[in-house]
């Protein structure tokens, strides 16, 4: 009855309350630890390090067996239990710190005798050192864009940089308008209104204006950081557009990854005169540095500039590995996405890793069919133990319960 039980509790019990279907992955590997006949014997182990385990009971009088059992495990249970890495209490905490910081800014004092100028100051500071580096890069210039790369059938990586330049274009267009009103606002020039007010609020607790948010890509950073962030993005879409297509493309850069990897895939169907939906990716590792990397694959595209979280790449054994003590994140080595046409699937030795843009794991549907967050799957050699997941395809259950994934972007 364990297929049975898992499923019932997985699928029935928690799935009509969870939809992500990533997280139903995650639930299905979990319940397949505690629905199995190794539980019915004593001194099953649970947990790694043997805290908990099937206790032995008294036949005479097994509930108070149990309940004695229970009493002397610790108070908070460990993150290995869960299958999680040492990390995960360093992540847990951070969260718990930043959260408590976040809280005590907002009820910092906004006005208020000769402080308040000194605030004034610091925002007119910020919205004039972001407002500088803007200007320097500017908006986009549509009409030559499109001339230098028109639309051309062997070519998508064309269209993709248009519209690429089109969604940075809205967000300096609002940056633009509302930087120098903040700060004719805040020397009495203009009136401050609601909105520049809340802007004034956010530069003060360095986190991004809403006004800013509602056209930028989605972000975790604090405002020093996402400038820098969007001013790198800019920068490689500025390289781009002048010394054409890059030999490895910075996946985190773009504003809507998706199309790039669409695109990637369609220059290859029309090269190839497939049908695009028949086209899929392998994911083979390149281990050496990007820049070394001086020209494009004959077919597909170089990535890099993702992280892994729960993991690492092991170039040694060429597979991921358990996280280094207090390594939270990793860099993840070049990425060669290589287009392959009816792909059989992997059998074994690889984890099906998503890949997000950044580190909530959470998004909502798009009205194009994308999610807001989620980018991919990627497959990544590991040599832990075999799985078949709940689509019976070939995974690893260590790295499924640890949460391994990728992300474009970090939160610093």
């Amino acid at each position: 009855p364990f297929t049975e039980l898992v499923f019932l509790t997985s699928y029935i019990n928690y799935g009509g309350r969870v939809t992500d279907y990533i997280d139903l992955r995650t639930i299905d590997i979990i319940m397949r630890d505690f629905y199995r006949p190794e539980v019915l014997e004593e001194g099953h182990k649970f947990s790694d390090d043997g805290t908990y385990v099937s206790p032995t009971f008294d036949p005479a009088n097994p509930h108070k067996s149990y309940t004695e059992y229970v009493e002397q495990l610790p108070l908070i249970a460990g993150p290995n239990v869960f299958g999680l890495h040492e990390n995960a209490n360093i992540t847990c905490a951070n969260a718990e710190t930043f959260g408590m910081f976040d809280t005590l800014l907002s009820l910092q004092s906004k006005a208020g005798g000769g402080k308040s100028d000194a605030r004034d100051e610091m925002i007119g500071s910020h919205a004039k050192e972001i407002e500088e580096r803007l200007m320097k890069r500017g908006m986009f210039d549509m009409d030559a864009i499109r001339l230098m790369y028109p639309i051309m059938y062997n070519e998508s990586m064309n269209t993709v940089l248009v519209q690429e330049c089109i969604r940075y274009n809205k967000l300096i267009d609002v940056m633009e308008e509302s930087l120098p009103m903040l700060q004719k606002a805040l020397k009495g020039l203009v009136v401050l209104s609601k909105e520049l007010e809340a802007m004034a609020n956010s530069v003060a607790m360095n986190s991004v204006p809403a006004a800013w948010e509602n056209k930028a890509y989605p972000s975790m950073k604090p405002l020093g950081a996402w400038a820098d962030d969007l001013m790198a993005r800019l920068d490689f879409i500025i390289d781009w557009v002048e010394h054409n297509a890059p030999p490895v493309f910075w996946i985190s850069g773009f504003y809507f990854p998706q199309a790039f990897l669409t695109g990637t895939r369609q220059n290859y169907a029309r090269k190839m005169q497939y049908a695009i939906d028949t086209i899929s990716f392998d994911y083979p590792i390149i281990d050496q540095p990007w820049e070394t990397l001086k020209t494009k694959p004959a077919d597909g595209a170089y990535i890099r500039g993702l992280y892994m979280e729960g993991a690492r790449w092991n170039p040694e054994i060429r597979s991921i590995d358990d996280s280094l003590p207090k390594q939270l994140f990793t860099s993840f080595p070049v990425m060669l996405m290589s287009p392959v046409k009816d792909r059989q699937p992997t059998e074994k030795g690889v984890y099906r890793c998503p890949i997000y843009k950044i580190l909530s794991r959470r998004g909502v549907l798009a009205t194009t069919g994308h999610s807001t967050n989620f980018v991919m799957w990627t497959e990544v050699p590991s040599n832990r133990t075999h799985v078949l997941n709940y689509e019976k395809q070939a995974d690893q259950e260590e790295w499924i319960k640890a949460g391994v994934a990728c992300f474009c972007a970090l939160n610093y």
